[in-house]
């Protein structure tokens, strides 16, 4: 190699050395021309839209505490609802308890009846069964038990069964004019309705 190649030779590198900064210092002008324009544009940006952005926000924030605040009342209605139908449920329970034995307990007041209609058996016998019926009545009475009134009623298909129709003078058409079977509320509770016939 002479020395006229050597020389070329470093020009050429020294050219490429150069051309390399020019293209890396305009890359560096070109970044630093984008974060100004977008500093520029940040500042530039209307007051106004920011306002809106803010009110937005707040607008946002208000509606979700309003559908906490709504979400709660209804879980306290709901609660509520529930603490009402489970007294509601003990109630009941405590009151018609007993219905099943009751409603066994029906028989043998229409047998009881029914031995107090018959006579013979003496007087002193006769007493004595009607103190005991009596005292069984009370009994069931302090239970919630209740006779349903039905002779000389008007027909009531919530508490009477009618099972046959008769014609009679002694009371109007659609009253009960015979009682064949005595029917019973429990608390209130229809627990055996009233064997009737209805006049015609």
């Amino acid at each position: 190699m002479t020395k006229v190649d050597i020389e070329d030779i470093k020009k050429e590198d020294a050219e490429e050395q150069a051309a390399e900064k020019t293209a890396a210092g305009q890359e560096d002008s070109g970044a630093a021309e984008e974060a100004a324009a977008g500093e520029t544009s940040s500042q530039d940006e209307d007051p106004e839209e920011a306002g809106e952005a803010g009110k937005q926000e707040e607008t946002s924030e208000e509606k979700t505490e309003d559908d906490g605040d709504t979400r709660y009342l209804r879980l306290m209605a709901d609660f509520q609802n529930y603490k009402k139908r489970v007294e509601k449920e003990k109630a009941d329970l405590c009151s018609y308890a007993n219905e099943k034995l009751i409603s066994e307990m029906l028989e043998v007041i229409d047998n009881f009846e029914r031995a107090l209609q018959q006579e013979g058996g003496g007087d002193g016998f006769k007493e004595g069964m009607e103190m005991i019926f009596k005292q069984l009545s009370d009994v069931l009475k302090k239970s919630g038990l209740a006779e349903i009134p039905a002779l000389g009623e008007e027909f009531d298909p919530n508490f009477h069964n009618a099972v046959m129709k008769e014609e009679t003078e002694e009371y109007e058409s659609g009253k009960v004019s015979g009682v064949m079977q005595k029917g019973y509320t429990l608390n209130g509770k229809v627990i055996r309705p009233s064997m009737v016939k209805v006049a015609d």
